[in-house]
């Protein structure tokens, strides 16, 4: 019997279902699937895709992408290294592999304050610097201080300070240019002994009817009351919640400039959504402009929480998470973000921005 020929390339599997590997659980197969458990088997298939001009998708936890119905036609290389070092001085250095939940609990157990209010969030550590994740006041790009990456192009691993990571709200260069790097590892500069911080109303509010003020605030408190919010709005990975086939925030909070809301709230008191435009809510987002919560203009067009077409809809618990109920496809869920974004659109004047990730998808142009 001839000798079995040694496979090309590194160790992968053809024609992985991609769906059972995100939270969606929507969409087609990978072409090549290789599953990177050391940062060797990561260059190695970046040079293995290249020189075949295969497209090439990086994989992470799956809780922010969309898969096309019909797949990948390329190599998706899915991140599984693993590794946390701590340092004098609340650094902290963690795989781009490593599940962010476990990474901000280590965190919070030793005292050290800068991720207490991204608890809870699905995913991965190696998404954070991509997506600049945030929530309830705190974003990863504050703490970051260097992102750890390879560079497609020459091959070379590179370390990316703070400064050179493009950071925005919910944006970053590696989300604006994701054929750039593969990112390995990030570093976070955090507070030994820091306060939590408590920048949002909900959160001060909830603290408040738990009976937790003052000193009681600690970091663990806060990030136990985080997660409660979140479990509240179907945000967290539950198995027994109807709504967790989802992607999370299916749409980011638009940042408008002084012209652009006065024209959103002027049309607003016109259709009869609000008596008066200091109704229309809205934050300060700290650069002259306002972030108006995009769940709010989803429900006043129209939009109401529970909504179905079929086998997909908008979740029962937050009107920013679009939900797959079973036996649904992509391109149902996406006509649906679609309709919504022309409703807010017809309504508003606003555009929506999606948050998740379409893999294979080129990016779109943002502000």
């Amino acid at each position: 019997m001839p000798p079995v020929p040694e496979r090309e390339g590194p160790p992968h599997a053809d024609q992985v279902p991609l769906a059972p590997l995100t939270t969606l659980e929507l969409g087609g197969p990978a072409r090549h699937l290789v599953r990177a458990r050391d940062e060797a088997t990561v260059s190695e298939t970046v040079a293995w895709a290249a020189g075949r001009g295969w497209p090439l998708v990086v994989l992470g936890g799956g809780s922010n992408v969309v898969v096309p119905d019909a797949g990948v036609d390329g190599v998706v290389l899915k991140i599984e290294t693993r590794g946390v070092t701590f340092h004098e001085g609340g650094v902290v250095t963690a795989a781009a592999g490593e599940p962010w939940g476990d990474l901000v609990a280590a965190t919070v157990a030793r005292g050290w304050a800068g991720l207490e209010c991204l608890t809870a969030i699905p995913g991965l550590v190696g998404a954070t610097p991509i997506q600049n994740v945030g929530a309830y006041g705190q974003e990863v790009g504050d703490v970051i201080r260097e992102v750890r990456a390879l560079e497609r192009r020459t091959g070379r691993v590179v370390h990316l300070p703070a400064s050179a990571c493009g950071f925005g709200y919910r944006d970053s260069r590696f989300r604006r240019s994701p054929d750039e790097h593969v990112v390995l590892g990030v570093t976070f500069a955090l507070r030994p002994a820091g306060a939590p911080r408590i920048a949002y109303k909900e959160l001060d509010d909830a603290l408040a009817a738990r009976g937790i003020a003052g000193r009681a605030r600690s970091l663990a408190m806060v990030a136990d009351t985080v997660r409660a919010l979140r479990a509240k709005k179907s945000m967290v990975i539950d198995p027994a919640d109807p709504n967790r086939r989802s992607a999370g925030s299916f749409f980011t909070n638009p940042l408008l400039d002084g012209a652009a809301f006065d024209a959103l709230a002027a049309r607003a008191v016109a259709a009869g959504v609000v008596t008066a435009a200091d109704e229309v809510p809205r934050f300060d987002a700290g650069d002259g402009r306002r972030k108006v919560p995009a769940a709010w203009l989803i429900e006043r067009a129209g939009f109401t929480k529970g909504l179905r077409r079929g086998a997909v809809g908008i979740s029962s618990a937050h009107a920013l998470a679009l939900v797959h109920h079973g036996g649904g496809t992509t391109a149902a869920l996406l006509a649906l973000a679609q309709e919504i974004e022309d409703g807010v659109r017809a309504r508003f004047g606003v555009a929506l921005e999606r948050e998740p990730i379409v893999l294979g998808a080129a990016p779109a142009a943002r502000a």
